[in-house]
């Protein structure tokens, strides 16, 4: 059996590089030549080691979701009330959108920035994430609604997609230089459009309506 000759290279270093790239430029604009410049390998190499430019991002996307991305899974898991989900979701995306060491905003969301009809796939592949990430939450809010948590005339799939335009304009405000701070601040505001217990006792006709 051919054994190959050896890496020159630490692939999960390369790895997290082409992350760091896709993830600041976006795919289309991201070259082979600018992945090779960044990781510091021929194109030979990143070729033998990942595949060609499409096979590297999705490899890079799935690294990107279970590490840097994976607060959002672990929020709608871990919080059994859905408030506190969503506002651990919005509080850790506006931490982990301005952090020093990576690029800013999200990867799912930068990415796929002018896309080209060539990339359609691409595009097509980050926006099914984005809407799995939406019906996660529409389905945690709903279930919300059943347990009485929420006011059963809630709209879940109204309220889930304002929290994912929240966030992604999260993104966008972190790209455009928002600080932390600025993000939280937005999503302190965000919280204010929660449905609240007074909301569903409006509802019933037993209280007033919700300011």
């Amino acid at each position: 059996m051919r054994t190959g000759r050896p890496r020159s290279f630490d692939r999960d270093k390369a790895l997290e590089g082409a992350i760091a790239v896709f993830w600041e430029h976006g795919y289309d604009a991201t070259s082979i030549a600018l992945l090779t410049s960044a990781l510091g390998i021929g194109a030979a190499s990143l070729y033998a080691a990942f595949g060609d430019k499409r096979a590297l991002f999705l490899e890079s996307l799935d690294r990107y979701i279970r590490t840097y991305g994976a607060f959002t899974q672990r929020a709608l898991a871990e919080e059994p009330n859905a408030r506190d989900a969503v506002e651990r979701l919005l509080r850790e995306a506006a931490a982990a959108y301005t952090r020093p060491d990576r690029p800013r905003g999200c990867l799912l969301i930068t990415a796929a920035t002018n896309c080209s009809p060539q990339s359609a796939d691409i595009a097509a592949h980050l926006r099914d994430l984005r809407a799995a990430g939406t019906r996660a939450l529409e389905d945690k809010i709903a279930a919300a609604v059943r347990a009485g948590e929420l006011p059963a005339r809630t709209d879940a799939h109204a309220l889930a997609t304002f929290c994912s335009a929240v966030i992604q304009g999260m993104s966008a405000q972190a790209r455009d230089g928002a600080t932390r701070t600025d993000l939280e601040r937005i999503a302190e505001a965000a919280l204010h459009a929660w449905p609240s217990a007074t909301g569903r006792r409006a509802a019933d006709g037993t209280g007033a309506a919700p300011n």
